[in-house]
């Protein structure tokens, strides 16, 4: 399949491009040794690909996954994580600070984990769960769009069996979602929930029916969204998660309308979407220019 894109997709050594149907960037993190834990680098590389995604006209929809059977991501690289404090440790007390503590800073994440645990962007996100989702990697799905997963995947924030909290935007987002008592448990125990509880805690959308479709059920469900307006569907999603951050249907209604309502009623793509509907037939969409 040949990609005319307006500009070259980001090169990453951590994630893998690639276009699975017409509109549809999958972006799967290639670290199964390391059960697609995410270091550093990662962080930037994913800023810049979803970046890229929400700029180029002819996708619609994104999906994320893991390689592999076993894990969708293991969340940060503890492994560099303790390469970098000990070398931290070490270069303070050779400075004869006496530790490494005080100089201990976290890289930023533009984006949050991933570069998406926090995005807010303009087009929707899949998680397609494969296996293990915890930490940061349980991060990326609770601000993903949508999420479809195995029926082997489970998920758990533990940061707090490792001494850490879950600090790129899982405990507000877990909070909004399941509640507070339920979010409490699940956040200061890193209890592990199985699919099937996740989707009954409505954390999740989909549960596949084996683990090698759930790739597949992703796609299909990607390709509904990209056979709708590509406008709308900013829109729509703007005015969903407008409302879910501020919690304010009010400011969220008079938000969407006041970024996009004009564009939306003056853009190609609701001219052509009525056009087809007085004419019975399917409208044939263009890249969205919102």
């Amino acid at each position: 399949m040949s990609h005319n894109f307006q500009t070259p997709p980001p090169q990453s050594s951590i994630f893998t491009l690639s276009f699975p149907s017409p509109h549809i960037l999958l972006v799967t993190i290639n670290r199964e040794k390391r059960m697609n834990a995410i270091p550093t680098q990662g962080h930037k590389d994913g800023y810049a690909i979803w970046n890229w995604f929400d700029e180029e006209p002819s996708l619609r929809v994104g999906i994320i996954t893991g390689t592999g059977g076993k894990a969708f991501s293991a969340g940060a690289d503890l492994l560099e994580q303790l390469d970098i404090r000990t070398q931290t440790d070490s270069a303070g007390k050779n400075a004869g600070g006496g530790g490494g503590e005080q100089s201990v800073r976290r890289e930023p994440m533009p984006n949050g984990f991933g570069g998406i645990s926090q995005r807010r962007g303009k087009k929707p996100v899949i998680a397609a769960v494969n296996g293990l989702a915890l930490g940061g990697g349980f991060e990326i799905c609770l601000n993903c769009d949508m999420v479809v997963a195995s029926p082997k995947a489970e998920f758990s924030l533990p940061e707090v069996q490792r001494g850490l909290y879950a600090g790129a935007g899982g405990l507000a987002r877990i909070i909004r979602t399941v509640g507070m008592q339920v979010g409490t448990e699940l956040a200061l125990t890193g209890q592990r929930i199985s699919a099937q509880e996740a989707k009954s805690l409505r954390l999740i959308n989909h549960v596949s029916e084996a683990p090698e479709k759930v790739l597949g059920d992703a796609i299909e469900l990607a390709n509904r969204i990209a056979d709708v307006s590509p406008d709308a569907v900013i829109v729509s999603r703007y005015g969903l998660r407008e409302a879910w951050e501020t919690g304010s249907v009010e400011q969220a209604s008079r938000a969407t309308a006041e970024l996009y309502g004009q564009k939306l009623i003056k853009g190609e793509n609701l001219k052509r979407g009525l056009q087809a509907f007085a004419q019975k037939q399917k409208p044939e969409w263009v890249g969205s220019k919102l």
